[in-house]
C-alpha cells in the first residue's frame, strides 16, 4: 500500500456515489447528501482515508433496517477501501487481478504459503478471475472475511475477496494430479466464488497454507488412567490449536468413589478432570481468530452424571463448574423407555461395568439389566438407583436453564452407523452432526462443507442439474482435504486415513423455501426437506462411489453396511427392528436408487460418511443465506460474533412489503417494535404472515419433523437447534421425546425466550405460550429503537 493511499483524503459523496449506483431509489441525492453529512459528523479534520471511509460504512449500517439496500452500498463502500488500501491502483482491474500473483509470491516468501501454490499459471488463473462476483458479498460477509478470513503479512490483509476465493480453490487442489491441477482450481473457484458450496471456516483459514489444518472437528475418547487422560489434554491443546473443535468422549473415566488398585484410594470422579478440559479450553485461541471450544459427552448411565449435569450452573461450587466448556448427554434407548415407564435407573461407574460403552441396542439392554442383577446380588460395589423420570426432569431443567447439556441418542447414532463393523460410536462432536467411531487408538475427524440451497432453486423448485453438479464438485473437494490436511496428532491422522469420512451438509433450507414461497411451518416444507435430501445423498453417495473408481475404496470399506448394500435410508427400518417400534417417518425412493447401489458395489466407497449437516453460522454468513437448516431467527436483529455486531433484514420479506406499497417507516418502526415478527402487524397479509414465521414462531415439533425427513438419507447426524418458545416443562418434555420417538440421532442448543418476555404475537400451536421471541441482548439502532439481537453459536468449528 503506498504512503499516498494511506495519507490522502477522499471524496465521501463521490465514493457514496459511486456506490448506490443501481440503488437511487432507496437513497436518493438528498438523503445521500444526509449520509455524507453524518458520515462528516462522524469523522475529524485530519482523518485518514481508511478513518473516512469507515465513517460512512458506519453510517450506512447503522440504516440497515431502512432498506436492504443499505447493506449493499456498504459493502461497496467497504471494497472500495480494500481496493485502495490493497492495490497501487484500485479502480484498475489489472491491479485487482495482478494482486492475485502477488499475494501468492508474497505468501510464499513469507512462509505462509506452500510453495506448491507457485507451481500453478498464476497469471492464467488471475485472468480467470470473476472480479463482478464481488458483488454477492453483502457488508457482513466483507466485514468477516477482511477481519478474520484474508491472509495476513505483518498484519496487512494480502487477499481480496475474489483472490481470496481462488487461493482456497488452488489450495484444495493441491491434491491433483500436476497436469490437471490447474483446471481443478478453477472449477473449485467457481464453485465457492458464486457461493454454490463453501468450506468449512478452517479450510477457508488454511487452505494452500504451510500449516494446512482443513479439518472442522475432531471426537476423541478419554481413557480410564491418568497417563491417558493427560495425553487426551495434550492432544486436546493441540487440535485447539489448529482451529479444532472438540468433542471428548469422558464416559471411560471411572466415577467417584470408584478404587484405585495402584493407589488404593477412591477416585475423585470424572469433574476434577472434566475442569481441567474446561481450563484447557480457555487456554487456546484457535489459529489467534477464535475461541477454543469443546464439547464433552458422558453417558447418562455414568454414576457422576448427576453431577455433571450442574457444570454450567452458575450456582454451587466453583471448582466443580466448566462455564467454558459444553456439554452433552449420551442417552441409551433403555433410559428413554424407563422414563416412559415411570421406571427405575441406575448409575454405575465404568470400571465395573467394563463393556456398557462398548454395546448398543439389545446387546446394551442384556448387560445393562445383567448388571443391575449383579449390583442386587451384592456383586457391584459402586452403583446408584434414581427414578428415571426424576433424573430426565433435572436433565431438562439444567437445559433450559443453561442450554447444557445437548441430548444425543446413542443406539440411532450407531444403528444407523455405516461403519458398525468398525468400532462403536462413542459421542457426537463440538457441533453434534458427526457420529463417527472412536477409540483410545483412533480420533475421528470432521472435514465438512456445506451446499447452499438457496443457490439451487427458483420459484418452480430445485434446479437439479446445478445441483447435481455442485455435489459432484464438492465431494471431490471435501476428498481432497482428507489427504492434504495437517494432522495434530498421529491418532487422528491414522483414523482418517483409514476410514476418510467426510461431511457434506446443507445452508440456505429456510432461504429455498423463502424462494419457492414455502412457509416453513407446512405439509409442503416437510416434502422439500425428504426431496431435497434424497437428491443430495443420492450424488453425495454416487460421488463417493466416482471417486473410489478413480482412487480406490477407503481402506476399512469391507464389512461395512456399504459393502452391505445398506445405505442410509436402509437403515430406518434397522432402528425399527433394534427398537421394536416404528418411527413416524415414512421412508420413499423417489430416485432410482439401483443405479447408485450398483456403483457400490462394482467401485466401493471413497469415504465411509459422506454427509452431516453442519451449523454454519460464520460461512451461511459469508454466503449471504440463512444458517444451516434453521428458520431465520427473526426479520430484523442484530447478529453479533466476533467480528463485531451486524444488523439483519429479511430481504424477502422487504421485497414483498415493496411490492404491495408496504414498506413504510410506520410499518418498519412497528417491525421494530415486534422484535422483527410480523405476526401482529395487522397490515402484513395472512399470506405473508405465514410464509414470515421466525424460529420461535414455527412449532418446534415441525422442525424436528423437518429434520427427521431429511435423517432418512444422512449417514451422520444435523446440528439441529431447538427453539423453545414456552417456559413449560411438560412441553419441553414433549419436544425431546418426540426428538428420540422420531429417530434422530442428535439435538444440540436449546433455544429459550426470558420468562419476562412482553407476550405479543401468537403460535399456530394453541398449547404453547403466546410469546414473542427476543435475543438475549438488545442494540440499539440509529433512532434509540432497541433491535433483537443473537449470538452465533459458540460452535464455529463447524461453519
Amino acid at each position: 500500500m503506498s504512503q499516498q493511499h494511506q495519507t490522502a483524503t477522499v471524496s465521501l459523496r463521490a465514493v457514496l456515489d459511486r456506490a448506490r449506483d443501481g440503488h437511487e431509489d432507496a437513497i436518493d441525492d438528498a438523503t445521500a447528501s444526509d449520509l455524507v453529512a453524518a458520515a462528516e459528523r462522524n469523522s475529524y479534520a485530519d482523518a485518514s482515508a481508511r478513518e473516512q471511509y469507515d465513517a460512512l460504512t458506519d453510517t450506512l449500517t447503522a440504516r440497515i433496517d431502512r432498506d436492504p439496500a443499505y447493506d449493499a452500498v456498504a459493502a461497496r463502500v467497504q471494497r472500495e477501501r480494500d481496493r485502495r488500501e490493497r492495490l497501487d491502483d484500485p479502480t484498475s482491474d489489472a491491479a485487482y487481478r495482478e494482486s492475485l500473483v502477488d499475494g501468492i509470491e508474497r505468501g510464499v516468501a513469507a512462509d505462509i504459503l506452500d510453495e506448491r501454490m507457485l507451481t500453478y499459471d498464476l497469471d492464467a488463473l488471475a485472468d480467470s478471475l470473476e472480479l463482478d462476483r464481488d458483488d454477492r458479498l453483502d457488508y457482513t460477509a466483507m466485514d468477516t472475511l477482511y477481519q478474520r478470513y484474508f491472509l495476513r503479512d505483518d498484519d496487512s490483509p494480502i487477499e481480496l475477496p475474489q483472490t481470496f476465493w481462488m487461493r482456497v480453490a488452488m489450495g484444495v487442489a493441491l491434491r491433483e494430479d500436476e497436469g490437471d491441477r490447474q483446471a481443478y482450481a478453477e472449477e473449485f473457484y467457481d464453485m465457492l466464488s458464486t457461493l454454490r458450496f463453501v468450506h468449512s471456516t478452517p479450510t477457508l483459514f488454511h487452505a494452500g497454507t504451510t500449516h494446512a489444518q482443513l479439518s472442522s472437528c475432531y471426537l476423541t475418547t478419554i481413557p480410564d488412567d491418568l497417563d491417558g487422560i493427560f495425553e487426551g489434554y495434550h492432544e486436546h491443546a493441540k487440535l485447539s490449536k489448529w482451529s479444532g473443535g472438540l468433542g471428548n468422549d469422558w464416559t471411560p473415566v471411572r466415577a467417584t468413589g470408584a478404587e484405585i488398585s495402584s493407589t488404593g484410594v477412591e477416585s475423585t470422579g470424572v469433574v476434577p478432570f472434566l475442569k481441567i478440559s474446561n481450563d484447557v479450553t480457555g487456554a487456546i485461541n484457535r489459529s489467534g481468530k477464535r475461541r477454543g471450544a469443546a464439547a464433552a459427552y458422558l453417558a447418562c448411565w455414568h454414576l457422576d452424571f448427576p453431577d455433571f449435569l450442574d457444570l454450567r450452573r452458575n450456582t454451587g461450587d466453583e471448582r466443580r463448574r466448566t462455564h467454558d466448556l459444553n456439554t452433552a448427554a449420551w442417552v441409551p434407548d433403555l433410559f428413554m423407555e424407563r422414563v416412559q415407564n415411570d421406571g427405575e435407573w441406575t448409575l454405575f461407574s465404568p470400571d465395573e461395568v467394563p463393556d456398557l460403552h462398548e454395546t448398543y441396542g439389545q446387546e446394551f439392554v442384556e448387560k445393562y439389566e445383567e448388571y443391575e442383577r449383579l449390583a442386587d446380588a451384592g456383586e457391584i460395589e459402586n452403583y446408584e438407583r434414581r427414578d428415571a423420570s426424576d433424573l430426565w426432569r433435572t436433565m431438562l431443567t439444567r437445559l433450559f436453564e443453561t442450554g447444557h447439556p445437548w441430548i444425543t441418542f446413542k443406539d440411532p447414532c450407531n444403528v444407523r452407523s455405516p461403519q458398525d463393523h468398525a468400532g462403536v460410536v462413542r459421542s457426537s462432536n463440538l457441533c453434534t452432526e458427526i457420529t463417527l467411531n472412536t477409540s483410545e487408538e483412533e480420533t475421528a475427524v470432521c472435514n465438512l462443507g456445506s451446499v447452499n440451497l438457496s443457490r439451487h432453486v427458483t420459484e418452480s423448485g430445485l434446479e437439479r442439474e446445478k445441483l447435481r453438479e455442485t455435489i459432484g464438485t464438492a465431494m471431490r473437494m471435501l476428498d481432497n482435504v482428507v489427504d492434504l490436511n495437517f494432522y495434530p496428532s498421529e491418532k487422528s491422522e491414522r483414523s482418517n486415513m483409514r476410514h476418510r469420512p467426510v461431511g457434506l451438509g446443507v445452508m440456505g433450507f429456510h432461504d429455498a423455501l423463502l424462494t419457492q414461497r414455502v412457509p416453513m411451518n407446512s405439509a409442503d416444507a416437510l416434502d422439500f426437506a425428504d426431496r431435497a435430501q434424497e437428491f443430495v445423498a443420492y450424488h453425495a453417495i454416487e460421488s463417493s462411489t466416482e471417486l473410489a473408481a478413480e482412487r480406490g475404496a477407503y481402506e476399512s470399506f469391507e464389512g461395512s453396511k456399504w459393502s452391505r448394500d445398506i445405505l442410509p435410508q436402509d437403515t430406518v427400518e434397522l432402528l425399527e427392528e433394534e427398537r421394536g417400534r416404528e418411527t413416524p417417518i415414512e421412508v420413499e425412493e423417489r430416485l432410482d436408487w439401483s443405479r447408485v447401489r450398483e456403483k457400490v458395489s462394482e467401485y466401493g466407497m471413497r469415504n465411509s460418511n459422506t454427509m452431516a449437516v453442519a451449523p454454519t453460522a460464520t460461512i451461511s454468513t459469508i454466503a449471504g443465506t440463512t444458517p444451516s437448516i434453521e428458520p431465520v431467527y427473526s426479520n430484523l436483529y442484530v447478529k453479533s460474533n466476533m467480528s463485531g455486531d451486524f444488523t439483519r433484514v429479511n430481504t424477502h420479506l422487504v421485497e414483498d412489503l415493496k411490492e404491495r406499497g408496504l414498506w413504510t417507516d410506520e410499518l418498519r418502526d412497528k417491525l421494530t417494535y415486534h422484535d422483527g415478527s410480523v405476526q401482529e402487524i395487522d397490515e402484513v397479509p395472512d399470506s405473508l404472515q405465514e410464509l414470515y414465521r421466525t424460529a420461535f414462531e414455527i412449532d418446534p415439533r415441525h422442525q424436528l419433523r423437518l429434520s427427521a425427513e431429511r435423517a432418512t438419507w444422512i449417514d451422520q447426524s444435523q446440528s439441529h437447534n431447538v427453539f423453545f418458545p414456552s417456559t413449560d416443562g411438560s412441553k419441553l418434555d414433549d419436544v425431546y421425546t418426540t426428538a428420540w420417538e422420531l429417530g434422530l440421532k442428535t439435538t444440540y442448543y436449546l433455544r429459550t425466550l426470558g420468562a419476562s418476555q412482553i407476550e405479543k404475537s401468537t403460535l399456530d400451536m394453541t398449547e404453547y405460550d403466546d410469546t414473542q421471541f427476543r435475543g438475549d441482548d438488545s442494540d440499539d439502532d440509529d433512532e434509540g429503537n432497541s433491535l433483537p439481537s443473537v449470538e452465533d453459536p459458540t460452535c464455529e468449528a463447524c461453519q
